[in-house]
């Protein structure tokens, strides 16, 4: 393990806008937008990319809302965005009448603000009220404004409008004339990681600070809060705490106190009309039964809370398939699993003589497929989107028992004749097997592996028009790696390899990577890889600990200084899945790979791009930026881009969107292209 420096000398740039951290930036930014941009392939990846993100037949993906699909569309004209909504007989239509609900590009010019959209709850039923969620820039912290639906605008705070300063709000209805409320009220309002700690009930025109305190986490939670489940019949209030990342204490607010849902802290639960669904992370013994983890059970509300422990296994795990998600309709339940990464859904619906099951009708045969919108107060409606990384996207329209019918196809944006999508397996060092899926052409150019491994977070197969035009069209090999760390397979793929086993998830990816080359789909002169965020973590241990498998390396909005990332940002909400560094104990293991620390001169390693963006308040752009340094200063062949704005996506718009996935693609290129490199 490598020794921690006393005294770090890049913690200057970890002041995200103090004038020298910001001069440090722009010269670096300055230098990468030289090197890069200065050839004709960049403006021709730049505009490319730019066409698919502001493509008019793209589908219009819809929320239902009250008698309105409502959607959020950004293009050319509009890169902020507009807010819109139309009916389902017009979007049925080629061309639907959209109605404009709020257009972002002409607010933030008349109030002269930068704003970017972060979302909006709309209160139901009646679907009038919506707060509106607006951030400067891109970044996590919003500010929340109420919007009447009816007279399209702003309700005034002077006029009783729920109104809130930028802050990581979390905000919902409970009626007309209140809402549920956590933000930055003052001091140790907040947890440690930086999100709400206390949550209060705010009446329509009173002061905030008049709220009434409703529940109170503990001030390392990473977060607390409350929420209200407005469904007739069942209506409930219910409030939580958030002990770390994977744990939570909810309990039903009654007139007599807090009742505990007694669940293990690890297990997700939620509640519809008389049902409650628990989705095990860890194996539980209820009464006399022992379910494993990644199983769903449903027992009814109110037996469970009175000590009925009398539950319905709905789905268990095998070796090959694990619960993705469950959505419920008016009268069914659909579940949603992965079958070795592929999408499956079946119906289950409860009859005299139990639950029911059925697949979903007219789901394709495809990479993938997600439910996006269900109308359970009304109907047996869904809308199910299916693609895969060669078939455009179709939005499919049904209701669970009847017809189901395509509503809208996306375009093919890169020409996919000839490419093939295979599924391999590796074996890590652990002789567990890990899968990953090769898309590409016979005799193909250089290849690009990417992953994640982390958080339950999983892959699946889905078209993207911007890898398509950026890099498969052109004549490259894209490889997506299921790593242990993600959901692929049920909580235990994330689990056995959380804090002290962490290096397994990284000799998964370098597994892949191995496979790749004794299979001679590429060498290491042509293998690139591409990370973000917690896969910008996995590239730079791969930097560190395997560079001579790799050939170039784009590492975005990464952690890397695992010494300091729980004092960064949301850092400290991530100690669940990395370990606590002020632990000797967990920076024995920490410090193994810690990209930062184990970065040294005397090493070759691959050409290296780090991006990031100076409004991200989810990771720190310190990471980076310190990176960057140390590996300028030990003269390693890196280069550098920070975003303005952007927040933790990297971009606010399409314009800075398409900006920066040229950069990435132009790098790849000229590193492992067939062109010699320059610069």
């Amino acid at each position: 393990m490598t020794e921690v420096p006393q005294d770090d000398p890049y913690l200057w740039l970890e002041d995200v806008t103090g004038d020298t951290a910001l001069d440090w930036v722009r010269e670096r930014n300055a230098e990468t937008v030289t090197e890069l941009t200065g050839v004709p392939r960049f403006a021709e990846l730049r505009d490319e990319i730019r066409e698919v993100l502001d493509a008019d037949d793209r589908i219009p993906y819809p929320r239902t809302r009250g008698e309105y699909l409502y959607n959020f569309w950004q293009d050319a004209a509009h890169p902020r965005g507009l807010w819109r909504r139309t009916t389902l007989e017009s979007y049925r239509g080629p061309d639907p009448e959209w109605e404009v609900v709020l257009d972002v590009d002409a607010l933030g010019e008349a109030e002269g603000e930068n704003w970017v959209w972060q979302g909006a709850a709309v209160l139901r039923p009646g679907y009038r009220h919506a707060l509106v969620e607006l951030s400067r820039g891109g970044a996590d912290a919003a500010v929340v404004r109420e919007f009447d639906l009816v007279t399209l605008s702003f309700v005034d705070s002077a006029a009783g409008g729920f109104t809130l300063p930028e802050a990581k709000s979390r905000v919902g209805w409970i009626d007309e004339d209140r809402i549920y409320v956590g933000t930055d009220f003052g001091e140790g309002s907040l947890t440690s990681s930086g999100y709400p700690r206390i949550a209060k009930e705010w009446r329509r025109g009173t002061p905030l600070d008049e709220a009434t305190v409703v529940f109170e986490g503990k001030p390392d939670d990473v977060s607390a809060g409350a929420y209200h489940d407005p469904t007739e019949g069942f209506e409930r209030d219910f409030v939580y705490r958030n002990p770390d990342f994977y744990r939570t204490e909810e309990f039903l607010r009654t007139p007599g106190g807090l009742v505990r849902i007694e669940v293990p802290e690890d297990a997700e639960t939620s509640v519809h009309r008389e049902w409650l669904l628990v989705s095990t992370r860890s194996e539980w013994t209820a009464g006399d039964t022992t379910y494993p983890a990644g199983a769903l059970l449903a027992a009814r509300f109110d037996d469970f809370l009175a000590g009925d422990r009398d539950l319905d296994m709905l789905f268990e795990p095998d070796e090959h398939t694990s619960l993705s998600y469950e959505a419920w309709t008016r009268n069914h339940l659909v579940i949603a699993t992965l079958e070795d990464v592929k999408s499956r859904f079946e119906v289950l619906t409860l009859g005299p003589d139990g639950w029911s099951r059925a697949p979903l009708a007219g789901v394709p045969e495809v990479g993938s497929a997600d439910i996006l919108d269900t109308d359970p107060d009304v109907s047996d409606e869904y809308f199910l989107n299916a693609s895969g990384y060669t078939q455009p996207a179709t939005l499919h329209r049904g209701v669970v028992g009847g017809e189901v019918e395509v509503l809208k196809r996306a375009p093919a944006f890169f020409d996919a004749r000839g490419l093939t999508v295979e599924q391999h397996f590796a074996t890590s060092d652990d002789g567990t097997r890990i899968p990953y899926f090769v898309v590409g052409r016979e005799n193909a150019g250089p290849t690009l592996l990417t992953g994640y491994g982390g958080f339950e977070v999983s892959l699946t197969p889905g078209y993207s028009g911007t890898t398509g035009r950026g890099w498969l069209a052109r004549g490259g090999t894209y490889v997506v790696a299921n790593i242990r760390g993600g959901g692929e397979y049920g909580p235990t793929w994330h689990q056995s390899v959380q804090r002290g086993q962490r290096l397994r998830v990284y000799e998964d990816f370098a597994a892949v990577a191995k496979d790749l080359l004794a299979r001679g789909i590429t060498t290491p002169a042509r293998l690139g890889i591409q990370g973000g965020s917690n896969g910008g973590l996995l590239m730079g241990v791969m930097l560190t600990r395997y560079p001579e498998l790799f050939g170039a390396i784009v590492c975005q909005v990464p952690l890397l200084d695992m010494r300091r990332y729980h004092q960064l940002l949301a850092g400290a909400s991530w100690m669940a899945e990395y370990g606590d560094p002020d632990d000797p104990a967990d920076w024995a293991f920490l410090g193994e790979y810690s990209p930062y620390q184990n970065v040294h001169s005397g090493r070759v390693y691959p050409p290296t791009f780090f991006l990031t963006s100076t409004r991200d308040d989810r990771v720190h752009p310190g990471h980076a930026r310190k990176m960057v340094a140390r590996m300028r200063a030990l003269g390693h062949d890196v280069r550098y881009h920070e975003n303005i704005e952007g927040g933790h996506g990297g971009a606010a718009d399409n314009e800075q969107l398409s900006f920066k996935w040229a950069l990435v693609f132009e790098f790849l290129w000229e590193r492992l292209g067939d062109q010699p490199p320059t610069g």
